[in-house]
């Protein structure tokens, strides 16, 4: 555990900013978002709660902090997968399950990530001001922006739809990472009774399977 003086100038208290996040983002490695708590990662980074709360208003405000950063590194990783992805020469219907293909795999090791977008209507939009909530609101934009240049760029046949596809986009992620992570109660259910398992979802294979379905819908609205 570190042991900080106070800091004293700008770049100082930076570097605490940073401390705190990449300790909480390793707290996310071991637990969920909703396991994770202010008075572990105070005594994670050395700092008295008060002293943690001097840098951020509350742990939602770290946790949206995190999302966003998340949020930029898989985007900057989606780009360099889709380098590869079929051209405007590909039948479209092709190219659209490619898309929720590659961004299906990308998302599967980012658990981080999955379990932030799941959490961030329900919970980490709560407990901040109104400052820290249009600050990340803001970031949000540029991040969906950015993945529906990208969604875009592949399938141009979208249209003025592309904004609406990548928004819903991160929507169907959230929802999908809830489901596919049951409880311990369901996955007893679940190696009780066989049958029940036809209710079980794998993340990678339903996320990629929503969002096909989702591609497809928003192309059809599309070409309407």
């Amino acid at each position: 555990m570190a042991t900080f003086q106070r800091a004293r100038s700008e770049q100082q208290r930076e570097v605490r900013r940073q401390t705190i996040l990449d300790a909480a983002a390793a707290m996310l490695a071991e637990m969920s978002v909703n396991e994770m708590s202010l008075n572990e990662l105070s005594r994670r980074v050395g700092l008295a709660k008060s002293n943690v709360l001097r840098y951020f208003e509350s742990r939602e405000a770290i946790l949206l902090e995190l999302l966003d950063r998340a949020w930029d590194q898989w985007t900057a990783d989606l780009a360099n997968r889709l380098q590869d992805s079929p051209d405007a020469t590909t039948p479209v219907r092709e190219r659209a399950e490619r898309f929720a293909a590659v961004l299906a795999e990308s998302l599967a090791g980012r658990r981080m990530l999955c379990d932030l977008l799941s959490a961030q209507a329900g919970v980490l939009e709560h407990n901040v001001s109104p400052e820290v909530a249009a600050r990340y609101k803001r970031a949000a934009i540029d991040n969906v922006a950015a993945l529906a240049a990208l969604a875009r760029a592949k399938l141009p046949e979208l249209g003025d739809q592309d904004w609406k596809l990548a928004a819903a986009t991160f929507m169907v992620i959230g929802a999908v990472w809830t489901h596919a992570r049951p409880s311990r109660a369901m996955l007893a259910a679940y190696d009780a009774d066989p049958a029940l398992a036809a209710l079980r979802q794998d993340f990678e294979d339903s996320l990629r399977d929503m969002l096909t379905t989702v591609i497809a819908g928003t192309l059809a609205r599309a070409a309407v």
